[in-house]
């Protein structure tokens, strides 16, 4: 049952003749490296370096993904999305993760039925249902969440083939962090896939899928993923 399970969902990616290639968001304005010195590792220098970083709650959804890539000897790689372009994309299939700190995301997204969205002062921070525009249920105050570090966040979860590249595409991405910590682990969990696989049947065992999850977020970590929506086609 576990097998299929995590074949329903992950089926295209294994199955591809590709390699599969991770999109992570980075971040590029770090100059400078501290090292610990090895004889005495309380003594610290600061190396002037030119650093791109990521944002360890993605790597969170990554490594709990590649368990899955490396049980089934699938060969990946990992880039940065803002060194990522379409001949990567080409190559095999993509894993995007991450959604504000992801160009490719967004725009991967924007044309799904569920999608990323933010007011002008960047402030609150959303997914919209474009066949429902005006009723915005999943909402992230980024003014909240800094002050008081619980809340609910939300995530993006997609599986379809890009008509760019020809290729699988798969979004992990959280409107927080903490919503990208909670698909990775929907994806990767036999229990929550084999519910995503009943849906899927339910509804005439459609190729293409998108889901809206939410997690409660206390103390600034995730708790278990709750379903909020689906739409497959």
């Amino acid at each position: 049952m576990h097998r299929s399970a995590v074949d329903f969902f992950w089926g295209p990616v294994l199955n591809s003749n590709d390699p599969v290639l991770f999109c992570i968001a980075d971040q590029g304005q770090y100059a400078a490296l501290t090292l610990r010195d090895a004889a005495d590792p309380a003594r610290q220098v600061i190396l002037k370096d030119n650093l791109t970083a990521v944002v360890i709650d993605d790597l969170n959804a990554v490594v709990q993904i590649t368990g899955i890539l490396k049980s089934n000897d699938k060969k990946y790689s990992l880039k940065g999305e803002g060194s990522t372009n379409l001949t990567d994309l080409r190559a095999g299939p993509t894993i995007f993760v991450g959604a504000f700190d992801n160009a490719w995301t967004l725009r991967l997204t924007k044309s799904l039925r569920y999608h990323f969205d933010n007011n002008p002062e960047m402030t609150r921070f959303r997914i919209v249902d474009s066949n429902s525009p005006a009723h915005t249920p999943w909402v992230v105050d980024r003014l909240e969440q800094m002050a008081t570090n619980n809340y609910r966040d939300y995530a993006i979860i997609a599986r379809f083939i890009d008509s760019n590249t020809g290729k699988p595409a798969i979004i992990v991405a959280g409107v927080g962090r903490g919503g990208t910590i909670a698909a990775g682990e929907l994806i990767t969990d036999p229990t929550y896939l084999a519910q995503l696989a009943g849906a899927a049947r339910a509804s005439g065992n459609k190729k293409n899928m998108e889901i809206v999850l939410s997690t409660p977020i206390i103390d600034g970590e995730p708790g278990s993923p709750k379903v909020e929506a689906t739409y497959f086609w």
